[in-house]
């Protein structure tokens, strides 16, 4: 795996990133944890621009954010479950993870969307109930897009910092998701509280 995102990013720079990451979206089992930080130590090497890396990841995962939102919003909630049961293996996904998704767009709303695109594992899932829900597309782009935007700013800086040790990014991203969690469930109860006072 490793090889192959090496590969990719040498031989298209920018494009093979956005390519890398537009997969990453799509299909759970391509790490960003790897792409990004790998990108980020290219840059001390000269070969490519700090920001050009955040960007061109930025757009990929933007544009890999889609293809999940518009296939859930167009077939619904049963049909999905019965595709993904169908087909879902060879993407490592079934419909158990369907109802998680729903369940922590339910619980949090929207705003899921956003911090969900900075914890790994949800992070693919977080357009599916944005789709089956309904959710406004200008929402889902503008939420996706800060959430990708600071997922990646992060990541590009951890390997342009930790440089040929980049791969090391992944071991220190558990308390990351950790910190990201406690503060969705701090933002849900204050959004509760405000709510009953109301």
């Amino acid at each position: 795996m490793l090889d192959w995102i090496t590969n990719t990013i040498t031989a298209f720079n920018y494009w093979g990133i956005a390519l890398l990451m537009f997969l990453e979206n799509i299909i759970p089992p391509i790490p960003s944890e790897l792409i990004m930080p790998l990108a980020g130590f290219t840059v001390t090497q000269g070969k490519l621009v700090f920001w050009g890396v955040v960007v061109a990841g930025t757009v990929g995962s933007l544009l890999g954010a889609l293809p999940w939102y518009y296939v859930s919003r167009r077939l619904g909630e049963n049909r999905l479950k019965q595709w993904i049961d169908q087909y879902g293996k060879w993407l490592k996904l079934n419909s158990e993870d369907i109802n998680k998704s729903q369940d922590w767009f339910m619980k949090y709303g929207a705003a899921v969307v956003l911090f969900g695109r900075l914890i790994p594992g949800i992070r693919t899932f977080i357009s599916v109930p944005a789709g089956l829900q309904k959710m406004p597309f200008i929402e889902f782009i503008g939420y996706s897009l800060i959430g990708s935007l600071c997922w990646n700013l992060l990541l590009t800086y951890a390997g342009f910092v930790l440089g040929q040790n980049y791969g090391l990014v992944e071991k220190f991203l558990g308390p990351v998701a950790a910190v990201v969690l406690v503060g969705l469930a701090l933002f849900f109860i204050v959004w509760v509280v405000q709510r009953k006072r109301q």
